[in-house]
């Protein structure tokens, strides 16, 4: 009998401690997510990103870019318009990438937040062999075009 009890007084207590919100204040809403074929595009235009960089490939590098990208990465030379991102294509000495913990976050319909791990491998004699940093990038939709519209790079050690 005891146990039916508890049992009851412990429903009692959840059911009313889950209906209790603060005044003002929506349950929260279930996380939206993004479609499997979306999460597959962006995952192959960030591949294609860093093919093109490996490739020296400026031409398939800014068709992927957003009219007014913006990148931001770690070498403190601050942010570089599109033509400037471009043009980096040309002095690439990726010799190899490995992307890792590929996710897609959506901020919007036509809007992703797509972050990364990547550890890019230079040639024996680059004073720098690898390099491995976090990457935050904003995809939008354009169009009806995926177009990188901002680049963010932290170095990880």
């Amino acid at each position: 009998m005891k146990i039916w009890i508890l049992t009851g007084l412990v429903f009692v207590l959840s059911s009313f401690a889950a209906s209790q919100t603060k005044p003002g204040t929506a349950p929260p809403t279930p996380r939206a997510t993004v479609p499997s074929h979306v999460e597959d595009l962006l995952e192959a235009n960030v591949k294609a990103e860093w093919d093109a960089f490996k490739n020296k490939d400026k031409k398939a590098y800014a068709d992927l870019l957003a009219e007014d990208f913006i990148a931001v990465e770690d070498d403190g030379q601050g942010m570089r318009k599109k033509s400037t991102a471009v043009e980096e294509v040309d002095r690439s000495v990726v010799n190899k990438y490995y992307l890792v913990a590929l996710k897609v976050l959506p901020v919007g319909a036509d809007a992703a937040l797509v972050t990364y791990e990547l550890t890019i491998e230079f040639p024996p004699k680059a004073p720098v062999r690898i390099k491995r940093v976090l990457v935050s990038e904003l995809w939008l939709k354009r169009e009806g075009k995926w177009k990188l519209r901002y680049y963010q790079e932290t170095r990880a050690r």
